[in-house]
């Protein structure tokens, strides 16, 4: 079914210097909320059907120019949504097949479109893009499956920036190595209360306040210091920095940037500047104050905050490593040997190979206790192992020194080594010989303190795959056997429990009563949460991680279940897509609980709306931290926090910052601030 209808604006009257957004599903759908409410540009959306999947919701969405239906991404579809006016097309529905056909077609349409792909297999995207002029591919379910597995392990997520790795703490794991505050009022009940980005001020903002409050007419002093107290006269200490900002009492009227700077009646001392020392103070490094408690509020929530003084805190910190899941290497040995064991071998082979193993450590122990020589002994039951060992001859006197208890134990071992002998030979076959893994056996009576990952679809995959690498025990539950993850988990080794038993059976096949934690991930919210409560009722208390779409669902989750999270895979790749489309480098994603907060690097060209500006500027608009800057002379070196704020960027910089979606949007077209 095709339909070239365009709803508003018709046909006759087609947007120009818009965006393609071609896909109905989730993605597609927070893609164009993205470009629409946050980039603010026009977009036509090409959805395979207008009454399925996100499609209709995608109509609804305001400010979408247009709709346009074709079941497939022929070149009529693309010469229907007007390819060869648009500045840009992001592919997010479909195969990979099929996207690399619509990404060359449009690029044939339009030489100088802006083209961003969605991809399954990564190395094949990297190939890709050499094809493409103006171009890149990114996979979804690569960049949210890495919150997924942290989630899954009580580990934080985390961005690599230069040699360092950027991660959200909250509240007491918050230490003197945090970069900025990311957000403030969390309140794990109500999280529409928390705020991203919180406006705090940084490290100058109440010297920056005064100099542009008093301007260069006179002296400047900090606010509620009264102009005769000591230290204000004559001989002034210089100020190297604010003094750290702390919550207030109960009757403080707001953070002293934003109060009238009228006398103080407390004699307390404090120095004198002059506007040329304030603006020298801010090129003094100085260090951030310990968040020990939540920080002074903004002055627009100061009721708030003060009312409810346990209001959560996340920071942004960084280490000179990344994370790791601390875990014993001997616990990590056993896991190994179990799952090569479980790998090549059934229960019942098992433990026939054990009882044989067995016997023979026995009758070794034997022979060296009759002989007390172990080169001798270990000699000998090699040879009984492979069979090649002489008998000894009625009346002989070959027989060593064990006597009659040393032959039953070579005995013991010649039997053995014929149930060793055919086994280790159908091993090297199956393994070396073909090639191939067999199918996929259920858990081990010996699996505990494992993953449990529920649908393997591309992002079950991935995680799956991520916690495996991590050295973490994994097994997987899919009741389609012909999803495409199975035959790719199985390729790690990882058991997968499949059948179309009910989700309990399967469950407990995957000794869900043994696990650490349980990632639901099928592309149905109701489906997640059925598992999660399944496996809360086998064992409460268990670790669950959650995918779910709809936002007031995942809040009712996160105030009715107790060591949840839950993570929404559009949510997390839609800003990097959008801002990929808007030739944005987004270094990664760290998630504030629902709330995406986006990694970025900015490049400030000539002619461009970063060339000029400097800190303030940047994040005068709000929801942007610049965390780091590299100089064009020496484009190698991260200068962190750095301290000359006033400093303005010129063509070859780079600031990497922190930003919230609709803060790095702002910055899409920035202009320089004159003042």
């Amino acid at each position: 079914m095709t339909h070239e209808g365009w709803g508003s604006p018709s046909v006759e009257q087609p947007p120009q210097q818009h965006y393609i957004v071609c896909g109905g599903n989730a993605l597609a759908h927070r893609l164009v909320l993205e470009l629409v409410e946050h980039y603010d540009v026009p977009v036509v959306a090409l959805v395979p059907d207008r009454t399925r999947d996100h499609a209709p919701r995608i109509e609804r969405i305001p400010g979408v120019a247009a709709v346009v239906e074709y079941t497939s991404l022929t070149d009529e579809a693309l010469r229907a949504a007007r390819v060869e006016t648009a500045r840009g097309i992001a592919l997010v529905d479909g195969s990979d097949q099929d996207h690399i056909h619509a990404a060359l077609s449009a690029q044939g349409h339009n030489p100088g479109i802006r083209i961003v792909l969605r991809m399954f297999n990564q190395r094949l995207g990297d190939n890709i893009e050499r094809l493409l002029h103006n171009g890149t591919a990114l996979s979804g379910s690569a960049t949210a499956a890495p919150a997924f597995a942290n989630a899954a392990l009580s580990r934080p997520n985390s961005v690599r920036v230069g040699d360092r790795f950027l991660y959200v703490a909250y509240d007491e794991d918050i230490d003197s190595g945090q970069v900025c505050v990311v957000a403030d009022r969390i309140d794990r009940q109500d999280l529409g209360r928390l705020r991203l980005l919180p406006d705090l001020g940084g490290r100058s903002a109440e010297f920056i306040e005064l100099a542009r409050r008093f301007g260069d007419d006179g002296p400047v002093r900090p606010a509620g210091r009264p102009p005769g107290a000591p230290g204000t006269g004559g001989g002034p200490e210089p100020v190297v920095g604010p003094e750290p900002v702390r919550p207030e009492p109960a009757a403080d009227p707001g953070p002293a940037s934003d109060r009238d700077p009228e006398p103080d009646p407390a004699p307390e001392a404090a120095p004198e500047a002059a506007p040329e020392a304030v603006l020298e103070a801010e090129a003094v490094p100085a260090p951030e104050p310990a968040l020990a408690s939540a920080p002074a509020p903004a002055p627009e929530a100061d009721a708030e905050a003060v009312a409810d003084p346990a209001a959560g805190v996340a920071a942004l910190q960084s280490l000179p490593s990344e994370p790791s899941v601390r875990i014993p290497w001997f616990r990590r040995l056993r896991w190994r040997l179990l799952d090569t064991l479980r790998y090549v071998t059934s229960a019942r082979l098992r433990l026939v190979l054990l009882t044989a193993l067995a016997a023979v450590l026995f009758s070794f122990a034997v022979i060296w206790y009759l002989n007390r020589d172990f080169g001798w002994t270990l000699y000998l039951a090699l040879l009984d192992l492979a069979g090649a060992a002489q008998p000894d001859q009625p009346g002989g006197g070959s027989g060593g020194t064990g006597g009659t208890w040393q032959r039953v134990a070579q005995v013991v071992i010649t039997f053995c080594g014929i149930t060793f002998a055919p086994v280790a030979t159908a091993i090297m076959v199956e393994v070396l010989a073909s090639g191939r893994r067999g199918p996929a056996r259920n858990p081990g009576a010996g699996t505990r303190e494992h993953v449990v990952v529920v649908g393997l679809g591309n992002v079950g995959t991935r995680v799956a795959a991520l916690v495996h690498e991590l050295g973490v025990p994994v097994v997987c539950v899919e009741r389609d056997p012909q999803a495409r993850g199975v035959a790719a988990v199985r390729t790690l080794g990882i058991p997968v429990v499949v059948g179309d038993a009910t989700l309990e059976t399967q469950l407990r096949r995957a000794r869900i009563h043994r696990a650490r934690a349980v990632v639901a991930v099928t592309n149905d919210d109701a489906a997640n949460l059925e598992a999660a409560l399944e496996a809360r009722a086998v064992r409460p208390g268990l670790r669950v991680v959650l995918r779910l779409f709809d936002d007031n669902f995942a809040h009712h989750v996160y105030a009715t279940l107790d060591n949840a999270a839950s993570r929404s895979v559009s949510y997390l790749s839609a800003p990097a897509f959008a801002a990929a489309l808007m030739g944005r480098e987004v270094l990664g994603t760290l998630s504030v609980f629902r709330h995406v907060l986006l990694i970025a690097e900015l490049r400030a060209d000539e002619g461009g709306g970063l060339a000029g500006m400097n800190q303030h500027d940047i994040e005068d608009s709000g929801g942007v931290r610049v965390i780091a800057v590299r100089h064009a002379r020496r484009p190698r070196e991260y200068l962190w926090n750095y301290a000359d704020r006033t400093r303005r960027l010129v063509p070859g910089d780079r600031v990497v910052v922190a930003a919230t979606r609709s803060g790095l949007a702002r910055l899409n077209t920035p202009v320089p601030n004159d003042g």
